[in-house]
């Protein structure tokens, strides 16, 4: 499954923003990591290999096509989409020869790159879902019930609802739900939901400009002490301590501020 981004753009707004505006606006990267010059990004793609990446023609150290070439002759293939100023068409042009799928010319809105890595996201989810089955690694359907109770959760986890209501939505009891989950999913509603809030906390966090409380209410919690409680058992670390620096599953990764 496609679930890491990697960002490379030396102007810290752009990249910051573009990373910024992905991770709040679709779940489908784990990880988006970001660097601010061709070798921060050679360094980003041999250790975590993302899946999508979005290069500027030129940066300091190495330019965009010197690090779709190296990249290419480690075997290390993500999708690339180059980002280019108009003076810089030419290289555009030569990205597109060594592989790129895409580019996009500078400036270039947000809401637009949004909808390209979407779309590129799900055009090789779908290639490995289809890769998957026919190695036979799809071995377990997971019941259309399920899938639909989660979805309910996905799309609800801010308000606060119960496994009752997630049951309903998929057709079934809220006893069978319960069953599903142990059965496909080894965990129960209140671990999945909180889960979900927990991952969406995470994402108010690193932006920082809101309060505990507010973080707190906006994912569903409607008690800051147990939101922070919460949020230490899933992941581990308290609120603080996260937007601190700690990092731990979805978060745009800067090299250069994570060495």
């Amino acid at each position: 499954m496609v679930n890491k981004l990697l960002i490379a753009d030396d102007e810290d707004a752009v990249r910051m923003g573009i990373c910024k505006y992905i991770q709040l606006h679709t779940d489908r990267f784990d990880k988006i990591y970001t660097a601010e010059n061709g070798k921060q990004a050679l360094d980003m793609i041999m250790l975590h290999k993302p899946g999508i990446m979005l290069l500027d023609v030129r940066m300091p150290l190495m330019n965009g096509i010197e690090v779709m070439k190296e990249a290419a002759s480690m075997g290390i293939l993500p999708v690339t989409v180059i980002l280019s100023g108009y003076d810089e068409f030419a290289y555009a042009q030569q990205a597109l020869r060594y592989g790129a799928k895409e580019y996009l010319l500078k400036p270039t809105r947000s809401s637009d790159i949004l909808g390209l890595v979407n779309r590129l996201a799900d055009e090789l989810y779908g290639k490995a879902v289809a890769a998957a089955k026919e190695e036979g690694k799809n071995d377990k359907d997971i019941p259309a019930a399920l899938q639909r109770a989660e979805q309910f959760i996905r799309e609800h986890y801010h308000e606060d609802i119960m496994a009752s209501q997630a049951a309903e939505y998929a057709g079934i009891t809220a006893g069978y739900l319960s069953t599903l989950l142990s059965q496909y999913r080894d965990y129960g509603f209140s671990e999945l939901l909180n889960s979900i809030r927990i991952e969406h906390a995470c994402i108010y966090l690193e932006q920082g400009y809101l309060k505990n409380y507010e973080i707190a209410y906006k994912v569903g919690y409607r008690d800051e002490k147990y939101f922070s409680k919460t949020f230490k058992k899933v992941k581990g670390v308290s609120p603080a301590e996260y937007k601190n620096g700690i990092k731990t599953a979805v978060g745009c990764i800067d090299l250069w501020n994570n060495r």
